[in-house]
């Protein structure tokens, strides 16, 4: 499986309520498990007017499918190629 990071513009994001984000992953969960394929929601993040998310599927055009069928905006869709953190210069 690979790992994608999704950037979704989503005007007044920052603002949206415990509530709303908490209704957001009730219907992302809901779209995962109905998916029929292996789907890993790891995190998403809040900044301004966007939402960053990271994924892990097979390919883009299920994590497209799953934008389309949760009803939330998919607008950049990358495919993460190396993960590097502090403990990286320590190797």
């Amino acid at each position: 499986m690979s790992t994608f990071l999704i950037e979704r513009n989503i005007p007044g994001a920052s603002t949206l309520t415990p509530q709303q984000l908490r209704d957001i992953a009730t219907t992302s969960n809901g779209v995962v498990e109905k998916l029929g394929v292996a789907y890993t929601w790891h995190r998403s993040y809040v900044a301004g007017d966007k939402i960053y998310c990271v994924h892990e599927t097979d390919d883009v055009e299920t994590v497209r499918e799953h934008a389309r069928r949760g009803g939330f905006p998919a607008d950049l869709v990358v495919t993460v190629s190396a993960e590097f953190g502090p403990e990286t210069a320590e190797s």
